[in-house]
């Protein structure tokens, strides 16, 4: 079908009469008029959109696509109110400006974390797509002097049915550019959908696959050198002296430059960098150096989880029904530190120019590395730059507290004024001087009466506060939230329940780690549940359906993985299934595992079922996709993820010492989603806490073993 085109030269020909509007004559299938070109100013009606006269619809995304689909389901709200076609969609990283972009759920900071980017941007982005769509067609009212209720628009065409009238996106948006925004925008019905709840494809997927997706080990500006920075082996230390001699002899060596972190080597490659950096010659200062190791750290937690701590919950008197109990139960849960391990190791190009900056990375956390590089450089935050670039995971990584390698690579720049430097972390390097899960140690007590209920639950739980290194961080006597999330707020109906918190002060670096304290808070309450279960002769799911009476939604996700997973059915000798079920980021999930214990002591997971109520499913694929890839990074620090501390020197630092989950280990994993209408929340993350405990409760229904620490590599009874 001939469309009829609409151009602003048509436009400024017939001009306006004084009804402020006029009714073209439109040829079908007119030639574009001279000058008329996919070049001219795109139409941009917020900070959100952009529509091209090519027909393109770019979105600019205030969220970091780093592999969770932030580049597709952000432009899927835009395009389902705008009514274009989806391959008319585009997506672009947005600037760092926290006055235009930022996230909803944190106030005025900009940046993606907390699986929060869906849930903060559904409405924003929705509105956005809603607006551009009606200037389009006020644009177009305006130039048939029609009503603009009488104007259609599906697939990236403007239609006036009754007078046979139509155009594209491109041959209105010079004309929509000149319409007043609307204040107030009319949203679709749930039941008018098109592109929300389908699976649309991926638009960052075709650049990944072919290899034209630019990440910033991609990147290469005119004249840029590489750096590399030598850190401290121990946490604490300091540079004492620097013969950079043999460093500077060798050919290709542009610069040493020392830094608070260490020592930093510019050199016009990786390989001479790396060469030079092993030529340095450095004595470290380790008078405050931090000489402990792990099973030090874990025996100082044991001692202070004897001790009361910060109250984060208490309800009722759990120490006098403790008293009272029939029977009480104890077990302590130990986890180690983690590393985040991400594809691509940090990396960041920065140019400083004497009085701004410019840099180029994948910026998870804009406010927070403005902020830090603010302080660093003595710029106002106006003079620096963030372009964002595709990143190879983060986990929660590149959003750091810091801003380390990022603030570095800033530094390293201010003293070659004007060359552009990228600065890469080595997996060493990261591995060795990044930030990690932090350790914990978690110490429950639970009494069961006379008749196998659960009259008491005491939740002591150990572990540096990740908080207390933020810029400003809260009150040293205050619980920090991400210590004790998923415990504090535990939903079970038990009367006498108290959860303590001790945050102790230690100079390793700790950051948010994928589900953040739910990663450990998800494995100590549902294991420990599910022994309390086994001491009252209970089913672990009957026990969880009586206690979740109040919880309808978390009861919804638990019957449903369960249904599909068979609970109940018999499985062979050697074979268990295990259950699970957290809240996380405002979503719900449930998993259930299925092992098999094997002769040489190691064990299976066969199966893992999982149900999720995320709310409102934009993108069922995303989805189901996020949900197996937490299922996978949670089974890959359960079998074998630790990191490890002797006389305060670091033990792993590649995956040769730190291994990863291997495909051979990957288990069948289905997942059925929840339907719902309520607003949707974030699946980056609430699919990894169930998972540990899920397996580890299927390890005791096979062997009888029970796992109380991790990393999980061998099962003695096995």
């Amino acid at each position: 079908m001939s469309i009829a085109r609409l151009t602003r030269r048509e436009f400024l020909r017939h001009g306006l009469g004084a009804s402020g509007g006029l009714l073209l004559g439109i040829r079908l299938g007119a030639a574009p008029a001279a000058g008329d070109s996919a070049g001219a100013a795109p139409f941009t009606p917020d900070a959100f959109v952009r529509i091209g006269a090519d027909d393109s619809v770019t979105v600019i995304v205030k969220h970091i696509e780093f592999g969770q689909g932030t580049f597709t389901g952000l432009p899927t709200l835009v395009a389902e109110e705008l009514g274009c076609a989806w391959s008319q969609v585009r997506a672009k990283g947005a600037p760092a400006d926290p006055s235009r972009y930022a996230n909803l759920n944190w106030g005025g900071s900009q940046g993606t974390g907390g699986s929060s980017s869906m849930n903060n941007a559904y409405t924003q982005m929705r509105r956005a797509g809603a607006t551009a769509r009606a200037m389009l067609v006020a644009a177009a009212a305006r130039a048939w002097q029609v009503k603009p209720g009488d104007i259609t628009v599906a697939d990236g065409i403007v239609r006036h049915t009754a007078s046979g009238r139509a155009a594209r996106f491109g041959e209105l948006a010079a004309l929509a550019a000149h319409e007043p925004v609307p204040k107030n925008v009319t949203l679709k019905d749930p039941s008018e959908f098109v592109f929300i709840g389908h699976d649309l494809p991926r638009l960052d997927i075709p650049a990944k696959a072919d290899g034209s997706a630019v990440y910033t080990q991609d990147l290469r500006l005119p004249g840029m050198l590489t750096a590399l920075v030598a850190h401290p082996p121990r946490f604490g230390a300091r540079v004492a002296s620097i013969d950079d001699g043999p460093a500077r002899a060798l050919p290709g060596v542009k610069a040493v430059v020392e830094l608070p972190s260490g020592v930093a080597v510019v050199a016009r490659d990786f390989w001479t960098a790396k060469k030079a950096r092993e030529a340095l010659v450095v004595e470290w200062d380790e008078s405050r150096a931090f000489r402990q190791g792990t099973e030090d750290i874990l025996a100082d937690f044991r001692a202070r989880a004897a001790q009361p701590g910060l109250v984060a919950r208490r309800d009722g008197d759990a120490d006098a029904a403790l008293a009272d109990a029939a029977q009480v139960l104890e077990a302590d849960y130990e986890f180690p530190y983690l590393a985040h391990a991400t594809m691509e190791p940090m990396n960041c190009i920065a140019r400083h120019d004497g009085d701004a900056c410019e840099l180029w990375y994948g910026v998870q956390g804009q406010s927070l590395d403005l902020g830090n590089l603010s302080r660093a450089l003595e710029l106002p935050p106006e003079k620096i730059t963030l372009n964002m670039l595709y990143a190879g995971g983060s986990f929660g990584r590149r959003s750091n507290a810091s801003s380390d390698y990022v603030v570095e690579a800033a530094r390293i720049a201010a003293a070659l004024p004007g060359t552009p430097v990228k600065l890469v972390w080595t997996r060493e390097d990261d591995m060795r001087a990044g930030a990690w899960r932090p350790l914990n140690l978690h110490r429950l007590r639970a009494g069961l009466d006379a008749d196998g209920g659960i009259s008491a639950w005491y939740h002591r739980i150990v572990g540096q506060s990740i908080l207390a290194g933020l810029p400003k961080p809260p009150p040293a006597d205050k619980v920090d939230h991400t210590c004790v999330e998923g415990a504090s707020s535990l939903p079970y109906a038990i009367p006498n329940l108290s959860v303590e918190s001790h945050q102790p002060s230690l100079p390793i670096p700790v950051l948010w780690w994928r589900s953040v304290g739910h990663t450990h808070t998800a494995f100590s309450t549902e294991c420990f549940l599910d022994e309390l279960a086994h001491a009252a002769g209970r089913d672990p799911l009957a026990l969880r359906r009586e206690l979740l009476v109040d919880d309808p939604r978390r009861l919804g996700v638990l019957e449903l993985a369960a249904a599909k997973a068979g609970w109940g059915e018999p499985l062979e000798a050697r074979r268990g299934r295990g259950i699970a079920v957290h809240y996380a980021f405002k979503t719900w999930v449930a998993e259930v595992a299925e092992v098999s214990m094997l002769d040489d002591g190691d064990y299976r997971v066969d199966r893992v079922v999982v149900a999720v109520d995320c709310g409102l499913v934009v993108n069922p694929g995303i989805v189901r996709a996020q949900m197996e890839g937490g299922v996978g990074y949670a089974l890959s620090a359960l079998r074998g993820e630790a990191v490890t501390l002797v006389d305060g020197l670091v033990q792993e630092d590649n995956f040769d010492t730190y291994p990863l989950l291997r495909l051979s280990q990957m288990p069948r994993i289905e997942v059925h989603l929840v339907a719902s209408q309520e607003p949707p929340t974030g699946v980056g993350e609430p699919g990894v806490p169930p998972l540990a405990p899920a397996v580890a409760n299927a390890i005791f229904d096979a062997c009888g073993e029970r796992v109380r620490r991790l990393p999980l590599r061998r099962v003695a009874r096995a």
